[in-house]
């Protein structure tokens, strides 16, 4: 199957954007977008949406073939992380999802095509309509594609033109999503472009900025700094940086018993992207106290991670970064050597992945790749002042508690500072209508007209 030149991705790497070409494509976007998107009503945006992704979950469908077929040697992961990754976000996106979405961000599920009330409007006799922007400029990163394809989906449902800008060499699943949506509605795709390439050419940014009346960006927080002193006056900007994520195993969570399905739970989110995505989990950390030692945690952690390399090997990484964990490797296996306080395991023959245990509490960034730290703490108290140094910073805690307790750490978490915590196994499997970094999706874009009665 031979992808049609619809939209500037599609165009050959010989091929030159210069800036008119690309403010004329953005003008053509928000003619389209008049016409074709403006007054569309949410009921139809959402089976519209909805059954691209049912298509995008069929076995047979073109389009996940191609992403299958191509997406190792275009993103770096391997077939079955790809399509573990593909099936995990598709599944979300059903017409119950959505409707939910407008609900939970916007309080009315028709708040976006006429005037409605909350109970609490009613009473004081008010009404409130929520508007999406005209134009919004997504600058996506890195090969991930969840934060993208969520992205191209929350602009769908405001009613706004896009312009969905990769880094270069990384445009395939978005644009793979984009055709879907062209496949199934033209006119809709029509309100869409995607084009890539690599990043220094501020010109063609500020080009495209300037049309935007909303720019959304992930990156590094160097990265976000850099564009937010270049988004225009007119321009909202939605900067989503750096982020970690950790999961903490509470001493009355963990028992010989279920021991293995704990560390499934944990393999499963290392696992998850390679452990790429914010929501990767650089530690777990056990609390002192219980049956199963953090110690031992981490051996049959280890034990999974190889089990699960033989089922969905780890994708493709560059020299460099083989490198990178080969070093990490050996400063601990001389650590291991020196001090019972330290032990490791690692696949044999390859860089896979890498179980490190360490009774210091210091929050330690791991290299990624499946490259994960195991270290016991006394309380969750004494693993948040070990984190101190991300403190602001972390995006999800996967938390593996007993019942009579999980309430009491939910809170503690939430005064530190942490916008998420989900049970182990579902860290990188967020719930569709999640805040993520703690905002509110689609309320985050949108602007209110109230209708005082």
């Amino acid at each position: 199957m031979n992808l049609p030149n619809y939209f500037l991705a599609d165009l050959p790497p010989e091929a030159h954007l210069g800036t008119q070409m690309l403010v004329e494509a953005c003008q053509t976007l928000k003619r389209n977008r008049a016409q074709y998107l403006a007054i569309r009503p949410s009921e139809n945006l959402i089976r519209t949406l909805a059954g691209v992704a049912e298509d995008w979950l069929a076995d047979d469908y073109p389009f996940r073939q191609l992403a299958l077929r191509d997406g190792p040697a275009a993103t770096g992961f391997s077939l079955g992380t790809l399509t573990a990754g593909i099936d995990a976000f598709f599944k979300h996106v059903t017409p119950a999802n959505l409707q939910l979405l407008l609900e939970q961000d916007l309080g009315e599920a028709r708040r976006l095509d006429e005037p409605t009330s909350s109970p609490a409007e009613h009473r004081g006799r008010r009404a409130a309509v929520a508007t999406g922007p005209e134009m919004i400029v997504h600058i996506a990163a890195g090969h991930l594609p969840n934060p993208t394809w969520m992205s191209m989906i929350l602009g769908v449902l405001v009613r706004s033109a896009q312009f969905v800008k990769c880094a270069s060499g990384a445009s395939l699943l978005p644009r793979l999503f984009a055709h879907s949506l062209y496949e199934r509605d033209p006119k809709l795709a029509a309100c869409l472009e995607v084009a890539e390439w690599r990043g220094g050419k501020t010109a063609l940014e500020n080009a495209i900025f300037a049309e935007a009346d909303c720019i959304t960006a992930t990156g590094s927080d160097e990265t976000l700094a850099a564009i937010r002193h270049r988004v225009p006056p007119k321009a909202r900007f939605l900067g989503y940086g750096h982020r970690v994520s950790f999961g903490f195993v509470a001493n009355d969570g963990l028992s010989p018993l279920g021991l293995p399905h704990a560390v499934a739970d944990a393999a499963k989110d290392v696992v998850a992207w390679d452990q790429l995505g914010c929501l990767s989990p650089h530690l777990f950390y056990v609390e002192k106290g219980g049956r199963i030692t953090a110690e031992q945690f981490a051996e049959k952690l280890s034990e999974e991670l190889e089990r699960r390399e033989q089922v969905c090997p780890r994708g493709r990484i560059p020299v460099e970064t083989a490198a990178a964990i080969a070093t990490r490797r050996g400063l601990y296996e001389v650590r291991a050597a020196h001090s019972p306080g330290t032990r490791h395991w690692y696949s044999q023959n390859s860089t896979a992945w890498t179980v490190i245990f360490e009774a210091d509490p210091l929050f330690q960034l791991s290299c990624l790749n499946r490259f994960v730290y195991v270290k016991e703490v006394t309380n969750l108290t004494e693993a948040l002042q070990a984190a101190d140094r991300v403190r602001g910073q972390v995006s999800t805690v996967g938390l593996l508690a007993g019942e009579g307790r999980k309430r009491e750490l939910v809170m503690e978490l939430a005064r530190w500072g942490v916008a998420r915590v989900c049970p182990l196994g579902r860290m990188q499997d967020p719930p569709f209508n999640w805040r993520h970094d703690g905002r509110p999706a689609l309320a985050d874009l949108v602007t209110w007209t109230d209708w005082e009665q």
